[in-house]
């Protein structure tokens, strides 16, 4: 029965709950930038290039169609999705970014600490203080 306590202990410790709130959130966002950047940023980029975006490809061995109309054996880069998916992590990054410099500015910020009173130090006083016993 410890194992089971222990582990209930550690899979309701606040960190633990805090983390799968933030992926599950952070899952959620994902597709939000998805569509935005497929709905969004993608035909805007494709107007430049003059072609879907995400269907930019380099082709290095053209394929076979067949009598559907699917082609098989092309090999290609993909790179539209790539620099899509780019996009997507730039936004995502940018964004966390943004969060966590909101949340920053809002934590109570140090308090510096107080100034030394003004006057003489522990030294001089220390001085004085031996220099009246040597008098007596």
């Amino acid at each position: 029965m410890g194992m089971i306590k222990e582990f209930k202990d550690f899979a309701m410790n606040g960190n633990l709950v805090d983390i799968a709130v933030g992926f599950v959130m952070g899952a959620a966002f994902k597709q939000v930038v998805t569509s935005f950047t497929g709905g969004i940023v993608s035909p805007l980029i494709g107007l430049i290039f003059k072609a879907d975006f995400k269907d930019l490809k380099f082709i290095a061995k053209e394929g076979i169609a067949d009598e559907a109309g699917k082609i098989t054996g092309e090999v290609a880069i993909l790179y539209g999705e790539f620099i899509t998916n780019v996009i997507d992590f730039v936004i995502v990054a940018f964004v966390m970014f943004m969060i966590i410099k909101g949340i920053n500015a809002t934590k109570k910020k140090e308090e510096p600490a107080p100034e030394a009173p003004k006057g003489p130090s522990q030294e001089d006083l220390l001085a004085e203080i031996r220099d009246l016993l040597a008098k007596k």
